[in-house]
This record gives C-alpha cells, structure tokens and sequence, in this order.
C-alpha cells in the first residue's frame, strides 16, 4: 500500500509514464533504418521457422497453422520481453528515481506500455493477416473485443513478474540466467505450437497451472474461433496476475527502497 500511496499521491503522473514510454520506444525502433518493421520481423522470422518445423516436417495437423503461431508467439514474445527486458531495471534506470521525481513503479509502467505498442502494432499485422490471407479464417466477431480484457491481463501478468525479478536481482544477480532458462523450459509448456487436445492429453491441467498457456488458449478462442473465452480458465489467470503483482509490489517495498546503495 506505501507503494501505490506514494505513486496515487503524485501529480502529473500520466504524462510521465506515457512521455517515459514514448522515449523508450523511439530509443528502441526509431535509430533503426526498419524503424518498427523490426517488431514485426522477430515475430515473423520465428513462424518461418517453427512453421517449416511443425508443418512441413513434423505434418501438423492444426488448421490456420501460420495465424495459430502468430497470436501466440506475439503474446510470448510481449511476456518475455517485459519481464527480461526489466530485470535491471532499477540499475540502469537509477538515475531516473535517485534524481527525479519518478516513482520506482512508473519506471516499470513505462517500459510495459513501450512494449505494448510493439505488441499492438503485431496484433494490427496479425488482424489483417488472418482476416484477409487466411482461407480458413471465420472472420471478425463481437467476441473478439475480449482480446482487450486478455491482453490487462497479460500486462498485469507481465508487470507483476518484472518487479518480482527486478527485485530479486538486487539480491541474487544469478536470477538473470535462472529465467533464461526457465523460460526456454515454459516456451515449450506452453500451447504455442501444439492444438489444445494435444496440449491437454499430454498436460492434463497444466492449463489451469500456467497462466500464459490459458492467455494464449483464449486469445485463439475469441480471435480465431469466434468464442467467448473459458471464463474459468480467465479468471484463474487473472487471479494469478494479482497474486504475482502484489507479491511484486510487496518485493518493491521490501526491497526497491534500499535499491539504490545496494546497487
């Protein structure tokens, strides 16, 4: 509560974060020459390949194969590059809560909502890419406006995990190569690649267990089915993004206040 106190007490605190965001943005993609092309390439050299693998290879038998990687590998890639990408945070932005009046959290914020804007331009791709080049595609339906509350949970996910690490770091430098590792192992626990009766004969339940598979279970339903998502299954999730963004903010106060002279 100190944590979301001191952030609620202060003014002006909408403009910092979306300013915060648009400079990380621009850092990220704009000194490119492909600009934010190169958001959309990651994504797209990855379905070449897995597309090759899966489809070609191994005979998938999952139809809309190219779309069905798409939505989930933009979903992965925005979890991995939120949470990764924050690690050290509180080192290499210090300058920005030691000499200004940023809150450590609006830090965070910022740098979810630069990443959203990569996401939202993939999705864009990922619309128009389904809708207009995919022969199977059951085309546009109300219940795709879910895809919004899906995605706040995804950030609240995301955000909740990156102060969790973060935080750690300051302690246990290691946790930098612990999450590599970890999240190669969940890449491949994750429904990405594999259609949901595969993943469930082979992962009874683990969709309940792992709160990025039902993310990307449902994002496919309201987007690619034309359904409304499993409200069982998006409540859990939801109810694992607060449990982590709180033990997140606890971290942030036990921890994120003495960052400073412990970095």
């Amino acid at each position: 509560m100190s944590v979301i106190k001191d952030w609620t007490g202060r003014s002006n605190k909408l403009e910092r974060i979306w300013l915060l965001a648009k400079i990380e943005f621009k850092l990220r993609y704009y000194e490119n020459k492909l600009g934010l092309f190169w958001a959309l390439l990651k994504p797209i050299m990855d379905i070449c390949i897995y597309y090759i693998v899966f489809k070609i290879v191994l005979k998938s038998d999952v139809p809309s194969f190219a779309s069905f990687l798409f939505i989930g590998l933009i979903i992965w890639n925005f979890f991995v590059e939120s949470t990764s990408g924050t690690i050290q945070i509180l080192s290499s932005k210090k300058y920005l809560y030691e000499y200004t009046n940023m809150n450590k959290l609006e830090i965070y914020i910022s740098t979810l909502l630069s990443n959203s804007i990569g996401f939202f331009f993939n999705f864009f791709m990922f619309l128009v890419f389904y809708n207009y080049f995919e022969k199977e595609s059951v085309g546009l339906a109300a219940e795709n406006v879910w895809i919004l509350a899906l995605f706040v949970n995804l950030f609240i996910l995301s955000l909740g995990v990156s102060l969790l690490l973060s935080n750690i770091y300051i302690i246990a430098k290691d946790i930098t190569q612990i999450w590599l590792v970890f999240t190669t192992f969940l890449f491949f626990l994750s429904p990405i690649f594999f259609n949901l009766r595969t993943f469930k004969d082979a992962l009874p339940s683990f969709d309940y267990g792992n709160p990025l598979a039902g993310i990307i279970i449902n994002a496919r339903r309201v987007m690619m089915e034309g359904k409304g998502p499993d409200m069982v299954l998006l409540t859990w999730d939801f109810g694992y993004a607060i449990f982590l963004l709180l033990a997140g903010l606890v971290s942030l106060s036990k921890l994120g206040s003495k960052a400073a002279e412990k970095l």
